[in-house]
């Protein structure tokens, strides 16, 4: 799962007029870091591995995750050192909440990979929308226009098209609509319970952007450093680690591409607004999806491409009308007309 950068610190950072240049910068930057980071996510938990003479796979997820905060929270670091600092006066209670929603998304959809294919992964997060409305909805009274409900039901639709394949002989497999899919459940909880924390830290705080990534990561490196001992995965792992040292390789570079991500979406939030960053990770997440198809041999039928391209068609409706037509409602950190 990626943070999403305050909508609050487009003020502060506004300077000259955005240009056609820094766009492709970022999205280019955006395309590259989640191209790479999905290829060697991929190659992580699905990789083959050996202890002796036996082939062993990939169960440390806590670890990789815990990797992977690690080198979050760092980059943050580096980043406002080497920039003009940005103050906080967040409570420190609200990270800690948004951290825990935030690292249960991660490792929900992390773990889903050993039961379910990268590609049903990746659209499956691609609902993300779906519980954002529901908890905006429930939880902050938000309204939404009627383009709004069309385009999730566009999802929810598509979603079920790519689920609901039909696999002859696939009682052998035992996952469909099975541990995979309630993990991708969870994920996608957590991460409408992450966007409402965040919306509440930005409208009575204005964190900035890099202390918001910074505090997530920190608190949730202070969440798995007790799981990963607790659960004796750490010694395992470092054991695993032992016998196969090319996945330290692996789980930096997949860190770095996540760090390196999150900063061009945060960038690309700040100088051209959610809605361009909104419709480059879009695309983004088809070629995502494409990609895994034809390096990892992940076949997808005619039903599952036809659930593939209505999902993609209600984000990218979404993405232009539903965003644009609910400017003041949608943003409590922004001017109310």
């Amino acid at each position: 799962m990626v943070l999403q950068a305050p909508s609050a610190t487009s003020d502060k950072t506004q300077g000259p007029e955005p240009s056609n240049r820094n766009l492709v910068l970022f999205a280019g930057g955006i395309f590259c870091c989640y191209f790479y980071y999905g290829i060697i996510q991929e190659k992580i938990t699905k990789g083959k591995y050996t202890n002796g003479e036996e082939e062993e796979k990939f169960h440390y997820t806590l670890c990789l995750a815990f990797v992977q905060c690690i080198i979050n929270a760092v980059f943050a670091k580096i980043i406002m050192v080497c920039f003009p600092k940005e103050r906080d006066v967040t409570h420190k209670g609200l990270y800690a909440a948004c951290a825990f929603t935030y690292l249960g998304a991660m490792a929900a959809s992390t773990s889903a990979l050993q039961y379910i294919p990268y590609p049903t992964q990746v659209l499956g997060k691609s609902c993300k929308p779906i519980p954002v409305m529901i908890l905006g909805v429930l939880l902050a009274g938000k309204r939404y226009p009627h383009i709004k409900y069309f385009c999730v039901l566009l999802i929810v639709a598509g979603v079920a098209m790519f689920m609901y394949k039909d696999k002859p002989g696939s009682q052998t497999t035992g996952h469909t609509l099975g541990i995979g899919e309630f993990l991708l459940l969870v994920s996608l909880t957590c991460d409408g319970l992450t966007g409402a924390c965040q919306d509440y830290m930005r409208q009575h705080y204005k964190p900035g952007t890099f202390s918001m990534m910074l505090f997530m990561n920190l608190f949730s490196v202070l969440y798995l450093s007790f799981g990963v001992v607790l659960t004796g995965e750490l010694f395992t792992f470092l054991a695993f680690a032992n016998r196969n040292p090319f996945v330290l390789v692996n789980m930096i570079i997949f860190s770095l591409m996540s760090a390196l991500g999150q900063m061009f979406i945060f960038l690309t939030v700040t100088t051209f607004g959610p809605l361009t960053c909104s419709i480059v990770t879009t695309t983004r997440k088809l070629f995502t999806i494409l990609a895994s198809v034809i390096f990892f041999q992940n076949p997808l039928s005619l039903r599952q491409w036809t659930g593939t391209g209505t999902v993609f068609l209600g984000l990218g409706l979404d993405s232009v009308y539903g965003k644009a037509q609910k400017k003041g409602a949608d943003h409590p950190g922004k001017g109310k007309s």
